[in-house]
């Protein structure tokens, strides 16, 4: 049921919070399914879904930073969150694969570069990787993978990793992206990636989803060129760090690029004008990014745009990044229902 805080944009912390305690987090149907001898995942729940009033409300994994584990313990996160759909960081994919692991962990300083011994050692691995993407990382064990998180009930809607920058590099990411059910790759919105990378994605049939930081803030900078390197070229339009470096509204740029934008990233911050703490980020409720705006506005105009969730804010001692994530879904899911 919306309230009135809601239609006009705003939903406060307080009646948020009000009426969390009445309603459920997400919507689930018991469910047990496994892959191969492998027992899946269940958060006990039953299987995430958390699309509201036709918005699907998912994440980034960078969400679960926090965790250690790898893979697994990413997606027992998703479905312990109640998560239907996520943009899946790449890092730890190809290690949970079985890929050949750097040897060498350390970062060369003027002070301590790299002796010759490390720099054969990493080239022997860059070697070694490269042979085991033709014959470990093959798109069979993204196959593999897809099916264990789509049994799990998550969806995996953009992948967030290249192999490389070269054409055949990034025609290899985004043929495991393709596999993994994504309908593109995010990457920082920059000149570099808008040029290499979206002819790359147009010939897969997918999309180069470039992700903004402060860019918007920055003079000169041109989003329509960068845009028009390539059709396939979409944006990951983050409102939260939009408004924190320029201070607009993000509802306006939403309905200017909407055919452009794929997905957006859901944060709360304070904007570039705020008087006492300009561009922070802030729990669900208690910034000025105008959350509900955005989602109602995508609600109503039945925009096909993924809203993902990026926990940035700092997570206190006795919660956690899960519990966390599960909060912001909530938030989300009363404006939307």
């Amino acid at each position: 049921m919306k309230n009135k805080e809601i239609f006009t944009g705003k939903l406060s912390r307080r009646s948020f919070l009000g009426a969390a305690a009445v309603v459920t987090t997400a919507s689930v149907i018991p469910f047990s399914t496994s892959c191969g001898s492998e027992k899946m995942m269940t958060s006990g729940m039953g299987t995430p879904n958390s699309k509201f009033g036709g918005v699907q409300i998912g994440a980034i994994t960078y969400s679960f930073r926090d965790m250690q584990g790898g893979l697994e313990t990413v997606l027992q996160a998703c479905v312990d969150s109640g998560l239907s759909s996520v943009e899946l960081m790449g890092t730890g994919v190809e290690d949970y694969l079985g890929a050949p692991k750097n040897p060498i962990q350390r970062r060369p300083t003027q002070q301590s570069p790299l002796t010759d011994a490390e720099k054969n050692s990493i080239a022997q691995y860059v070697k070694d990787l490269k042979e085991w993407r033709k014959v470990g990382g093959t798109l069979d064990k993204y196959a593999q993978l897809r099916k264990k998180f789509n049994d799990a009930g998550v969806k995996i809607h953009i992948y967030k990793w290249v192999a490389g920058n070269t054409e055949e590099e990034l025609d290899y990411s985004f043929k495991v992206a393709k596999t993994l059910g994504a309908i593109g790759i995010s990457a920082e919105l920059d000149e570099n990636n808008a040029r290499l990378m979206g002819p790359v994605a147009g010939k897969n049939g997918m999309y180069a989803i470039l992700h903004n930081h402060y860019q918007f803030g920055e003079s000169g900078f041109d989003v329509d060129k960068l845009l028009a390197y390539s059709p396939a070229n979409m944006l990951n339009f983050d409102i939260g760090h939009y408004l924190g470096s320029t201070g607009l509204n993000p509802t306006d740029f939403i309905r200017k690029y909407y055919n452009r934008i794929a997905s957006i990233h859901v944060k709360d911050k304070t904007g570039l004008n705020n008087a006492t703490s300009k561009n922070t980020n802030q729990v669900f409720g208690q910034g000025e990014t105008p959350i509900a705006e955005v989602l109602q506005l995508i609600q109503k105009q039945k925009w096909p745009i993924y809203c993902d969730i990026e926990l940035e804010y700092p997570v206190a001692a006795w919660s956690s990044s899960v519990k966390e994530v599960k909060t912001c879904m909530e938030y989300c899911r009363q404006i939307l229902i």
